[in-house]
């Protein structure tokens, strides 16, 4: 599973296999080679899970007495993909070596589809091309086949999934800024899964990605030894391309994704889920969208709490999230921290009208250099429709903001993560100020639980920084020895270049002399 690197440490797999799949990207971008990886690795997933099935079916004992292997009826019945001889893994290994092999694999995508009507237009057919060499796809092949080494099929999907999301991530850092449009930093989704604790009911995200919200919603669940039935997904995406990812990033972890949907339009133009009431809703919409078709929309009935302006969607997606809120709903989502504070186009207004309904919970400001498509500073929006239900303690008329702009860490220059130990604080933060029996203490420089006659005074700004204030160590900051040593530090600076530029100007004038 793992191997020792450089330092002694053991490596793991995804890491490995991920070093290896970029040795073999050569002359293709990482957002084509993306599809060529992801692609074979579900076609690893449903073949193992099929070949599983039909071994037992196959030995025909016990529940499985008399049965066929090649019955398709058998597969639908235990929700397996039903996969055709030519597209089963043990075939495309076997043609691994072969100049022909991308054309073997985009006929196993075929079949499959054609065999799987939940999988049709999904799949990937773009391993005959001429800028993949059929040497580095054998060479992929072989490697890919080799991820439940050591593993009990029945774990191969996980180990399958794993490796498919770590991808997910790496093929985004990789594509930097348009990576960023399918995928939303893990350690940002688990926070947001983790505040909100879907355990049971609807989980909706109307901008969905690849689905990492619906993922992480089922492994809270999982998690936190509760049932996986309990919650069911609903999805929209306006990315075919994006979609796609989706719809295999579920699939190979046996999510239904029936009800993630796909249209150009988008969630403003063509809602996929007019009806839909959800329980909860999770989502990073895009930042500041200025071209979101505004102007057709004037007369909405989403737009309960004012109109938002044609220039920017941020306020028209927070009335979207609201209007799909079940009357005990829950929604958590990212938004551009300007939206906090920006009076343009009436969005102060629609602020006023979500603080003056008590629908605000809970507002987080986040570390800069977190998201990969964007340097615009985010922050995190918890909002209910009722407050007052019973499931937590009665926060009518309260606000909770923290300020968490100092967490996380680098893991190159220019992307921050949160640590486990970061999103823990955060959560139990908001936790203990939630629930019935919590514990919770305002502290200066990161929380602060707030009236809304207070938010009112500072002209319904909702700016973190503004509440918690300081914290304690910056109250006792000494400026006067600040500078002394800022001074200091200066001044030996500026002696090291004068050292630096008379040494130089001894050269030169050696120079001339020797000519």
């Amino acid at each position: 599973m793992a191997k020792k690197n450089g330092n002694g440490t053991e490596e793991p797999l995804e890491k490995q296999l991920w070093k290896s799949a970029d040795k073999l990207r050569k002359n293709i971008d990482a957002a084509e080679y993306k599809h060529v990886v992801l692609g074979l690795i579900f076609l690893k997933y449903i073949s193992d899970a099929f070949e599983e099935l039909y071994d037992k079916l196959k030995a025909g004992e016990g529940e499985y007495a008399g049965a066929d292997p090649e019955d398709k009826d058998e597969y639908k019945a235990e929700n397996v993909f039903f996969v055709p001889e030519k597209a089963r893994w043990s075939y495309l290994l076997s043609q691994a070596k072969q100049p022909t092999i991308g054309k073997s694999v985009d006929e196993a995508m075929d079949f499959i589809e054609k065999e799987n009507v939940s999988l049709k237009g999904v799949l990937p057919k773009v391993y005959a091309r001429q800028n993949l060499d059929p040497t580095s796809l054998g060479e992929l092949i072989d490697m890919i086949g080799n991820i439940a080494l050591g593993d009990a099929k029945a774990r191969s999907a996980d180990v399958l999934g794993h490796v498919f999301e770590y991808f997910l991530g790496e093929f985004a850092l990789a594509e930097g800024k348009k990576g960023g449009q399918f995928y939303t930093p893990r350690s940002v989704v688990e926070l947001l899964v983790e505040m909100l604790e879907p355990y049971k009911g609807r989980v909706f995200d109307p901008c969905c990605g690849s689905g990492g919200m619906f993922v992480q919603s089922e492994e809270f669940v999982t998690e936190h030894q509760g049932k996986i039935n309990d919650i069911s997904i609903y999805g929209q995406e306006s990315n075919q391309t994006t979609w796609r990812l989706a719809k295999m990033n579920l699939a190979i972890r046996g999510i239904d994704s029936s009800q993630v949907k796909w249209n150009n339009e988008g969630s403003f133009l063509n809602d996929a889920h007019k009806d839909l009431k959800a329980d909860y809703i999770i989502a990073n919409p895009p930042f500041n969208v200025s071209d979101w078709s505004g102007d057709l929309l004037r007369t909405d009935g989403r737009w309960k709490y004012g109109t938002p302006p044609t220039g920017n969607a941020n306020y028209a997606w927070i009335q979207h999230f609201m209007y799909h809120l079940a009357p005990s709903g829950q929604a958590g989502f990212v938004l551009a921290k300007g939206a906090l504070t920006s009076k343009s186009g009436g969005e102060g207004d629609i602020r006023k009208e979500l603080v003056e309904a008590d629908l605000i919970d809970c507002i987080v400001n986040l570390p800069a250099k977190l998201f990969l498509n964007t340097q615009i500073p985010a922050s995190l929006w918890f909002m209910s429709r009722n407050r007052s239900n019973g499931k937590f303690r009665n926060r009518t008329g309260e606000i909770l903001f923290i300020d968490a702009r100092n967490l996380g860490h680098l893991i190159n220059r220019r992307t921050k993560v949160l640590s486990q130990e970061d999103i823990d604080q955060i959560t139990s933060t908001y936790h203990n100020w939630r629930n019935t029996d919590g514990n919770y203490e305002d502290i200066k420089g990161f929380c602060a639980s707030t009236t809304k006659e207070r938010v009112a005074e500072l002209d319904y700004v909702l700016t973190p920084g503004r509440y918690v204030g300081l914290a304690e160590e910056e109250d006792d900051f000494d400026f006067a020895e600040r500078f002394t040593s800022l001074k200091a530090e200066f001044e030996a600076q500026l002696k090291e270049e004068a050292v630096l530029n008379e040494r130089i100007a001894a050269n030169l004038q050696k120079v001339k002399i020797d000519e």
